[in-house]
C-alpha cells in the first residue's frame, strides 16, 4: 500500500518536472554551438560546457548532469570532473550527413539539481578522408576508325563523398595522343568528363588504345582515383584490296591439258571481317579469252577450259579486279556552318535565340545518305530543323555566365548505313556578362581585436568581397556606412580603403571609454546600375595595463604625514581583522586583478595582509614590548605586464579603548616634517621647557624665602592660628619638585634618522598644569620646627612646615640622601 501511494504521488511530480524541463529547453534552445572535425577518436574534447554555461562543477558531479543525444546512438558524453563535452563515439560525417552541406548534431545537457536543460549543437566539419572513386576501374569504348576528329564520348564519373574543397575538383587524362579530355559542368554543378577524339584513328595502325583517367579532390594533400579506359577501334572499309603484283606473266605450252590451273593471283585487304574478304572478277577480256580461261572468284585461280593453239593466238591479256566485301557506305556526313553563326551571346538572351544555322549533307544515296543530327548532353541548347538539310542551334534556357563563360557545342551527324558513318562539328560560343550579381563578402560577419592606445593609422583588418560578374561589373569598391560613436561621426574613428577593403584606425582608442565599435562596410560593383551588399564589422578594443590601481581606503592623505588610523586591541588574537585596504583598477581582465602585500612595517611580523582580500590582520598576538603606534605601507599591484602599483599607508594603534587611542594620537598629533625642521623644533621645545622649569624654580625659591621671612617676623602661636586651615602647597620641598617634574615629564627620542624622532608628553600635562591635592579634613596647629620636621618625614601627601620646605638642607644627612 505504501508503494502504491508513492507511485501515485510521483505522477504529478514527474509531469511538473517534464513541463519545467520542456520550458527550460525551449528558452535555452541553441544556446551553445561547437565545431569539431569528423573521425575524432572516442573521448576527444568538444567544448568546455561548464565554463561556457557558467555552471559549478559541483552541480555536474555525482550524476547531477547528463548529456542526451537525439536518436539511439549517443555521440557525446560529459566529464563531470572537468565539465568538458567529449565524443562518445567515432563520428563519420559521410555516414550521418551524406547529402547535406552542413552536418549538425544536436544534444541536450540536463542539470538535475537546477532542473535546467541546455541545447547544444555540434557541427561536424569534413576532413579529406575519402578518395574519388569510379564505379568501374576498367571501362571499354568502341569507336570506328572513320570517326571524325572532335567527336565526344562520355566517360565514367568519379564520386567523392567529401564536401567543399575536399570533394572532387578535377579530371586528367593520359596515355595517347589521339585523345583529349573535355570536362563539362552539368546543370547540377557536377563535373562530367568527356573523351574527345583529337586525331583520326586507324585500326590498321593500332587496334586498341589504353588511356588512364585520373580524378583528384582539393584536399591537402590531394587524393586521387584512377580508371583505365580501353578504346577498341572498329574497322571501317577504308582500304581497297591490293594485288601482290601489278602485272602477272605466265608462259604455258600449247598442249597444256584442259582444267589445268595456269595462274593464281593474290590480293590482300588490311581491313577486318567482311571488309577484308577479297573477291576476284575479270574486269576486261576479249571474247576469245573469256571462252578459253576461267577465273575462280574466291581464290583468284585462272584455269584452262579449252585447248590452246599457238598458231591461232600466241598471247592473251586479261585484266582482273579484286573487291572486298564492304558495303557502299563510304561517305561520312558533312556539316557546314553558315556565316550567320554567332560567336558571342549575352547571358540575358531569351530562350529560343538562334545561335547558329547548319547545313548537313551525305554524298551516299538511300539509307546510307540519310543523316540524323544531335547535340552533346549538358548544354543549354537544342536543335531545330529548319529545312530538309538545315538545322538551327537555339538556346534552350537562360544562360548564366557565372556558371559557364563559354561553350563548345558539339553537333553530331550520323548516316543510316550499317555500320553508320559519323562526323561532328564544334561551335565555340562565348557568353557576355551582365551585371546580375552583387558583391559577396568572404565572411558573413567580421570581427577583430585592437589593443587600446593603438597608433593612429594602424591596420585593423581587411574585408574581402568577390563579384561573380566579369570586367567592370566585377570591380568592387568599399566604403564605410555613416554612423556616430560617442557623438562623433564614425568616419572620424575608422576609415576603409576603397580598393583593398583595409580598415584603419584614425585615432587611438581608450578601452576605458570605448570597448566596442559596431560598423557596416558596403561593397559596390562597377556595373550600371551598380549592385551592392553590406557586412557587419565588430571591432573589440582590447585592454592594456595603462591604469594603476586606485586606493579607495584608506583615502588619500589631505596633508603631509597623514595616514589612515586603525585601532587594534592589545589583547587581539592572531588573525584578528585590523583594517581592510580597498582598491580598484579601471582596466579589465588580469590587468585589473589586484594583489596586496605588506611592503613596510614598524614591527615586522606583527601584521600580515591578505594577498587577494587586502585585509590587514594580526600575524601574532601583540606583546607588552611592542610599541603602541605602528605604521604599515601596503603595496597594491595588478597582474598586467608590466605590473602597475599603488601604495596605501595605515597607522595602527595598539589600544584597548578609544580614549587610549585618542591619547596616543594626541601625543603624536604633530605632523611629520622634514628631517632638519623636526630636529630644530625638538631642540627649541627642549630649550623652552628648560627655561620654563628654571623660571618656576626661581619663583618657588622666592616664595619660600618670603614665607620663611614672614615666619620669622610673626610670633609662633599667632602665626599658627593665622595659617590654620590653609593647605600646604603640593609642590613643597623635594617631593613637590619631583611631583612637578612628573607633571611636566616628556619623552624625547632622537635617532640618526630625524624622521623617526618622537616627542611624547605625559597625559596629565594636557589637563592641569599644577594639580593640587585636597586639604586634610583637619589642619593641625603649627607647633614649631619639631612638628614641621615630623610632618615632613610622614608619607607623601601630608603637609609640611614652611620652615622645613624653605630650609631643606637642615635635615639630617641620611634624610637628605633618602629624599634625593
Amino acid at each position: 500500500m505504501a508503494s502504491q501511494r508513492n507511485d501515485a504521488g510521483d505522477g504529478p511530480d514527474r509531469a511538473l518536472l517534464c513541463c519545467v524541463l520542456v520550458a527550460a529547453w525551449e528558452a535555452a534552445r541553441g544556446q551553445l554551438r561547437y565545431s569539431v572535425p569528423e573521425e575524432l577518436p572516442k573521448g576527444s574534447f568538444v567544448g568546455d560546457v561548464a565554463k561556457d554555461l557558467a555552471l559549478e562543477l559541483a552541480a555536474l558531479g555525482a550524476g547531477g548532469a547528463r548529456v542526451v543525444s537525439q536518436g539511439r546512438t549517443q555521440y557525446f558524453a560529459l566529464h563531470a570532473s572537468s565539465g568538458h563535452l567529449v565524443t562518445a563515439e567515432r563520428i563519420d560525417r559521410e555516414q550521418l550527413c551524406r547529402l547535406l552541406e552542413e552536418c549538425v548534431l544536436r544534444c541536450e545537457l540536463i542539470v538535475e539539481g537546477e532542473m535546467k536543460v541546455y541545447a547544444i549543437e555540434v557541427e561536424i566539419t569534413d576532413i579529406n578522408d575519402n578518395t574519388p572513386s569510379f564505379g568501374e576501374t576498367e571501362n571499354k569504348l568502341r569507336m570506328s576508325e572513320t570517326t571524325a576528329p572532335g567527336t565526344l564520348f562520355p566517360l565514367p564519373e568519379a564520386h567523392d563523398p567529401d564536401v567543399g574543397v575536399n570533394s572532387l575538383q578535377s579530371y586528367a587524362l593520359s596515355g595517347d595522343e589521339h585523345f583529349s579530355l573535355s570536362v563539362q559542368a552539368g546543370a547540377d554543378g557536377e563535373k562530367r568528363p568527356e573523351l574527345v577524339l583529337a586525331k583520326a584513328l586507324d585500326r590498321e595502325e593500332a587496334a586498341f588504345h589504353e588511356l588512364l583517367l585520373r580524378a583528384s579532390d582539393g584536399g591537402d594533400p590531394a587524393r586521387t582515383g584512377t580508371a583505365r579506359i580501353r578504346v577498341a577501334v572498329l574497322d571501317a572499309n577504308d582500304n581497297a584490296p591490293t594485288f601482290s603484283q601489278a602485272v602477272y606473266t605466265v608462259r604455258v605450252p600449247e598442249d597444256v591439258p584442259v582444267g589445268s590451273t595456269l595462274l593464281r593471283v593474290t590480293a590482300t585487304d588490311p581491313d577486318d571481317g567482311t571488309n577484308g574478304d577479297v573477291k576476284y572478277s575479270m574486269k576486261k577480256a576479249t571474247d576469245t579469252a573469256s571462252e578459253i580461261f576461267h577465273l575462280d572468284l574466291d581464290v583468284g585461280a585462272i584455269r584452262l577450259i579449252r585447248n590452246l593453239d599457238f598458231e591461232e593466238w600466241n598471247s592473251y591479256e586479261l585484266e582482273l579486279q579484286a573487291r572486298d566485301g564492304g558495303d557502299v557506305n563510304d561517305n561520312a556526313p558533312e556539316i557546314y556552318r553558315c556565316r550567320s553563326a554567332l560567336s558571342e551571346i549575352s547571358e540575358d538572351a531569351a530562350p529560343g535565340t538562334v545561335v547558329a544555322l547548319l547545313h548537313v549533307q551525305d554524298r551516299d544515296s538511300g539509307a546510307n545518305g540519310e543523316v540524323r543530327c544531335s547535340l552533346g548532353e549538358g548544354v543549354p541548347f537544342r536543335l531545330e530543323r529548319a529545312l530538309d538539310d538545315y538545322y538551327s542551334v537555339v538556346t534552350a534556357r537562360e544562360l548564366d555566365r557565372e556558371r559557364a563563360s563559354e561553350y563548345n557545342v558539339t553537333v553530331r551527324a550520323a548516316d543510316g548505313g550499317s555500320p553508320a558513318l559519323r562526323s561532328g562539328a564544334v561551335l565555340a560560343l562565348r557568353v557576355l556578362d551582365v551585371n546580375d550579381n552583387a558583391p559577396v563578402f568572404a565572411e558573413a560577419r567580421y570581427s577583430a581585436r585592437l589593443p587600446e592606445n593603438n597608433a593612429e593609422g594602424a591596420l585593423v583588418l581587411t574585408v574581402r568581397a568577390w563579384d561573380a560578374d566579369w570586367g567592370q561589373n566585377a570591380r568592387v569598391r568599399y566604403r564605410l556606412r555613416e554612423g556616430r560613436l560617442r557623438g562623433a561621426p564614425l568616419s572620424s574613428y575608422v576609415s576603409v580603403q576603397a580598393e583593398t577593403g583595409a580598415l584603419y584606425a584614425l585615432r587611438s582608442f581608450d578601452y576605458e571609454e570605448v570597448r566596442e565599435v559596431e560598423l557596416w562596410v558596403r561593397a559596390e560593383d562597377g556595373g550600371a546600375p551598380p549592385l551592392s551588399s553590406n557586412v557587419s564589422v565588430r571591432l573589440l578594443i582590447a585592454d592594456e595595463n595603462d591604469n594603476a590601481p586606485q586606493v579607495l581606503y584608506p583615502p588619500a592623505a589631505p596633508g603631509p604625514g597623514w595616514a589612515g588610523v586603525e585601532l587594534a586591541p592589545r589583547s587581539a588574537e592572531p588573525g584578528a581583522l585590523v583594517a581592510k585596504v580597498v582598491a580598484v583598477d579601471a582596466d579589465a581582465g588580469q590587468n585589473a586583478w589586484l594583489s596586496y602585500e605588506l611592503a613596510k612595517a614598524t614591527e615586522p611580523g606583527l601584521f600580515r595582509v591578505g594577498l587577494h582580500s587586502g585585509e590587514v590582520r594580526t600575524a601574532r598576538s601583540p606583546l607588552a614590548r611592542d610599541a603602541a603606534r605602528h605604521s604599515l605601507v601596503v603595496v597594491v599591484k595588478d597582474r598586467g605586464r608590466p605590473a602597475l602599483s599603488a601604495t596605501a599607508t595605515l597607522t595602527v594603534v595598539l589600544a584597548e579603548s578609544v580614549a587610549e587611542l585618542l591619547s596616543e594620537l594626541g601625543s603624536a598629533a604633530a605632523p611629520a616634517e622634514p628631517a632638519g625642521s623636526l630636529t630644530r623644533w625638538l631642540v627649541l621645545a627642549v630649550a623652552a621647557v628648560s627655561c620654563l622649569f628654571l623660571a618656576f624654580l626661581l619663583l618657588l625659591l622666592a616664595l619660600r624665602l618670603r614665607r620663611w621671612r614672614r615666619s620669622r617676623l610673626l610670633p609662633p602661636p599667632s602665626a599658627g592660628a593665622a595659617l590654620r586651615g590653609v593647605p600646604a602647597s603640593h609642590f613643597v620641598g623635594i617631593d613637590g619638585v619631583r611631583a612637578f617634574l612628573r607633571s611636566y615629564s616628556h619623552d624625547v627620542s632622537l635617532t640618526a634618522d630625524s624622521r623617526k624622532s618622537q616627542l611624547r608628553c605625559a597625559g596629565g600635562s594636557c589637563c592641569d598644569t599644577l594639580p593640587a591635592r585636597p586639604p586634610p579634613d583637619e589642619a593641625a596647629p603649627l607647633r614649631g620646627e619639631d612638628a614641621a620636621a615630623h610632618r615632613a618625614a610622614e608619607p607623601d601627601g601630608l603637609p609640611v612646615s614652611a620652615a622645613t620646605a624653605a630650609a631643606p638642607h637642615s635635615l639630617p644627612s641620611h634624610e637628605r640622601e633618602r629624599k634625593s
